[in-house]
């Protein structure tokens, strides 16, 4: 298995049909400044495949946009073992939309996800 601060290309999710789906029947809660949506999946590359969303309504500045993208990858990428931990055997599809009107700093962000992936963790271990 991979090192658990790596964040790599197969993790991310691209394919616009599996993000349709993911959009369609995933399930979602609401975690400020997060929306989750997750669904499920019966086999994937990696346990976790993920996108970041940061929308163009919120945030018109592309500059704004990416330097959240950022922020929020790297704190995913310190944090993924708390996700990667429950999952067992299961395989996720993960869409994570930023929602905040404005920038929060590092430190803030990175207690926000932390408790959102915890939070993610019990609503998989509950729907089993």
């Amino acid at each position: 298995m991979l090192s658990m601060q790596t964040f790599i290309k197969n993790e991310r999710l691209c394919s616009k049909l599996i993000i349709d789906k993911l959009v369609n029947k995933g399930n979602s809660f609401y975690n400020s400044p997060f929306k989750i949506i997750w669904h499920e999946i019966p086999q994937s590359i990696m346990p976790v495949q993920i996108l970041i969303s940061v929308p163009k309504r919120k945030f018109k500045k592309a500059v704004d946009r990416n330097s959240i993208k950022r922020l929020i990858r790297e704190v995913y990428r310190k944090h993924k073992a708390l996700l990667y931990t429950n999952l067992n055997t299961k395989k996720i599809n993960l869409m994570l939309i930023y929602t905040s009107t404005t920038i929060i700093n590092h430190s803030e962000l990175e207690e926000k996800l932390i408790e959102t992936l915890k939070r993610l963790n019990k609503k998989i271990t509950e729907q089993s």
